[in-house]
């Protein structure tokens, strides 16, 4: 007999809902390793590139806030990046000490083709769902998440 008690047994509606999202990311990330592994990027490093462009140097530690990472993972992030030749580090012009990076012109191309791609990807998983649901569904979550934002800011 399995310990976790399935959907069927007396769970709360929270917690249900809780078990429910967790599902949907792990099935949602692994789609999103699919459509990405013809690029070589993970989920992770993807979402790194859409916060990057070419002209503009980004800072490393906002990047780290920004994707609610430790600084010792966007190194390491930046790191394998950059060892593909997607990014390159620049020195700040506001702080000596500090770096920021940037995305490099076979970055860009690369951000482009893989986000058409993860576009598509998305198309294809959320077609389950008819526009109006898609609609609705959106519209719950950014309530949901103003609330978990409130939440996070107020501890």
């Amino acid at each position: 007999m399995s310990s976790v008690p399935s959907d069927s047994e007396q769970v709360s509606l929270e917690t249900q809902q809780y078990r429910l999202f967790h599902d949907i990311y792990v099935f949602l990330d692994a789609g999103d390793s699919r459509a990405l592994e013809g690029f070589h990027l993970t989920p992770s490093q993807f979402s790194l590139l859409m916060l990057l462009d070419p002209f503009e140097g980004h800072n490393l530690i906002r990047l780290a806030e920004r994707l609610l990472v430790a600084r010792s993972t966007i190194t390491r992030l930046i790191d394998q990046l950059e060892l593909l030749g997607i990014v390159h580090r620049v020195s700040d012009p506001n702080d000596r000490r500090a770096q920021q990076v940037r995305l490099t012109e076979k970055g860009s191309l690369i951000r482009e083709r893989a986000l058409i791609a993860h576009e598509r990807s998305l198309n294809q998983r959320f077609g389950v769902l008819s526009i109006h649901e898609q609609e609705t569904l959106v519209r719950l979550l950014k309530r949901l998440r103003d609330g978990l934002i409130d939440d996070v800011d107020k501890a």
